[in-house]
């Protein structure tokens, strides 16, 4: 039987959407739409119920179907809201946990699907793929990081962010090698990432994917946690306990494509909803996948509120913004005949541009204290500067570059090195264009490109002793920082997502000393001023000497914001040791070696200056005093004036 809910419904839709919702809404300006759309549980008449809505302007009829009243399409009719697109309606009886999806039945061709709610806030774990019915309750803990958090997300603030995979970070091999959930996670994880110096975990996408192989890319749930690791409430506890401990959290988060599942956003009521029509708009060649159509107004609506919505139903305190390079360039990795130019003839995406633009324009008038990082692969300028100056408006963005010039020159022989100096050097003439991260992330050790420790070269000993230099090196750059897991502790595989990281490596005292190296790089870049106070400011950076191209060293100063603040790197890229190496430095008195790569604690020979080394009067690289230090063979040395 068909039922309508006459004035009950209307009653309750009036209380979901005013009219200015609607209008809003398409407009394009309703960037609190979760709080609006999908499965709102409700009291009904003295009972449970829920609301339900959609936005399918193309259909003919819009139900609710699901195991509440055996997944019939002719039971639970729902009403378009005005002229707006939107069909709702509630269903009494029906409460949390209650699984259902859109029955859509689209004017165009007799097209008739089952749609996952996309603004659903839980889903079945895949291959399953209805909506559940679910609430955002939970009583957070977080207070003090909240207060506080504007300081531990600065520009001036020390990031070194800690990537990772959730479900490989650890497993349980006793129970079909299965991934840990997020509350089994949360205090393992918090102590292990304080523990280690880091300031930030990042997590690869945690929402809805279908195909746990996309790592999450490929998201369908853009409201919902992957029900992977457990319930929404389970995701915010593990949120809430790294707060807890001081860690910050960034979330992944995919606007730039989605997957072509039948029951995800593709093709929604018929028609291109979310995508653009033509294939050479809104079809990715590379990823199989949807492109969203940025210049639809409730495109733009639903995107920038996903975004706020984990900032706030989830405290993130950031958010990376995947593939914005593809969002950029309507050729993005199209051959010449597969792309439509602009109204300008060009290749920009306007549509897109103004997109951005837009979310980073609401997401720091809304959240002042979080940060959004751009995964930008090319040179388009103003990235991570404010809109008013003609930029996209992100916090920072990721130094693409930098890791692909610094892993080529780390995988050298050190013979050769001398003739790719430049790669060492390159990045200081346009570091402080952009906000930057340093990232050595999760897609620099898969597809065969190998581990970190596995790209080095050399014997064991230098390998180990080239990688403690390649993390010397990022820690002694003008940046944020970030590292994806397992390269802390020099695992030897590259990282596979259906297993866990190698951690019975630790007991080896080369894969300890190397974890111990990174976590006083991550306490000497959050304790000393220098390291981090100017990380993103010219006038916190010198090169002493870059030039050595012959002994493969370089030698570079770090000042904070008091002159009083001075820390000199030297990194020596061979594994011959350099004695009575002289360099300039800008005052006199003693420079004490606050960290030494080749420590014997690290896995290191034990060479070194002593513990510090006193500067005489005798001009140098253009300074008034100058050091003379021991080098040891392959090794970052960081020294503090006073």
């Amino acid at each position: 039987m068909t039922m309508h809910y006459g004035q009950d419904m209307t009653i309750a839709e009036s209380r979901r959407f005013s009219e200015d919702d609607l209008h809003l809404f398409n407009e394009g300006t309703h960037f609190r739409l979760f709080d609006k759309l999908g499965a709102h549980p409700i009291e009904v008449n003295g009972g449970i119920g829920t609301h339900f809505s959609v936005w399918a302007p193309n259909a003919e009829s819009v139900s609710v179907v699901g195991d509440f009243n055996g997944w019939d399409a002719s039971r639970h009719m729902l009403q378009p809201s005005g002229s707006s697109g939107i069909w709702a309606g509630v269903v009494p009886g029906v409460g949390k946990g209650t699984l259902y999806k859109y029955h859509i039945r689209s004017r165009h061709n007799g097209y008739r699907v089952d749609k996952t709610d996309p603004f659903s806030f839980f889903n079945e774990i895949p291959p399953k793929t209805a909506s559940i019915v679910w609430d955002l309750n939970y009583d957070w803990q977080d207070g003090a990081w909240m207060a506080g958090r504007r300081k531990h997300n600065a520009l001036e603030a020390p990031l070194s962010i800690y990537e990772v995979h959730l479900g490989s970070w650890r497993r349980v091999l006793a129970e079909g090698n299965r991934s840990l959930g997020y509350r089994e996670l949360a205090v393992p994880l918090a102590e292990y990432v304080r523990d280690a110096g880091f300031t930030h975990v990042e997590f690869l996408p945690l929402m809805d994917h279908p195909f746990f192989g996309s790592w999450g890319y490929q998201t369908t749930g853009y409201f919902a946690p992957s029900g992977f690791y457990g319930t929404p409430q389970d995701l915010m506890f593990l949120i809430d306990v790294l707060h807890q401990h001081g860690i910050g959290v960034i979330l992944d988060w995919v606007p730039s494509h989605f997957p072509t599942d039948e029951h995800g956003l593709g093709f929604f009521d018929g028609t291109h909803l979310y995508e653009h029509a033509h294939p050479h708009q809104g079809y990715h060649p590379d990823w199989n996948t949807f492109v969203f159509n940025y210049g639809r107004n409730e495109v733009r609506s639903f995107l920038i509120s996903s975004a706020l919505f984990w900032l706030e139903a989830y405290h993130a305190d950031g958010l990376r913004v995947d593939a914005v390079a593809s969002m950029l360039y309507l050729d993005y990795s199209r051959k010449e005949g597969e792309w439509i130019p602009n109204q300008y003839g060009g290749r920009e995406n306007l549509d897109a541009i103004g997109f951005l633009r837009r979310l980073n324009e609401e997401i720091y008038q809304r959240h002042p204290d979080v940060q959004t990082f751009a995964e930008e692969s090319t040179a388009w300028p103003m990235v991570s500067r404010p809109t008013y100056m003609g930029g996209l408006g992100f916090g920072m963005k990721w130094d693409m570059g930098w890791m692909h010039d610094t892993l080529e020159y780390m995988q050298l022989d050190p013979i050769y090195r001398k003739f790719h100096h430049s790669n060492l050097t390159f990045r200081l003439l346009y570091a402080f264009h952009e906000n930057f991260v340093l990232p050595l992330s999760h897609d620099e050790v898969v597809y065969g490109k190998g581990s970190l420790l596995g790209k080095m070269p050399g014997d064991d000993w230098q390998k180990f002793a080239n990688l403690r230099l390649l993390f010397g090196y990022m820690f002694a750059q003008p940046a944020k920082k970030l590292l994806f897991m397992g390269g802390e502790f020099g695992q030897w595989s590259e990282w596979a997502h259906d297993g866990e990281l190698e951690w019975q490596l630790l007991k080896e005292a080369p894969h300890a000393g190397l974890r111990q190296w990174v976590a006083d790089l991550n306490r000497a870049y959050g304790a000393e001023p220098a390291l981090h106070e100017r990380d993103l400011d010219p006038a916190g950076f010198e090169w002493i000497d870059c030039h050595d191209a012959e002994a493969s060293v370089i030698s570079l100063l770090r000042k904070g914001k008091s002159t009083d603040d001075l820390v000199v790197v030297v990194c020596n890229f061979t594994p011959v040791p350099r004695l009575n190496y002289r360099i300039g430095v800008p005052r006199g008195g003693r420079w004490r070696e606050i960290l030494n790569s080749d420590a014997r604690i690290y896995g290191g020979s034990g060479w070194g200056n002593q513990g510090a080394v006193d500067a005489v009067p005798v001009p140098l690289h253009g300074r008034s005093h100058s050091l003379t230090l021991t080098l040891p063979a392959l090794s970052a040395l960081f020294l503090k004036s006073g």
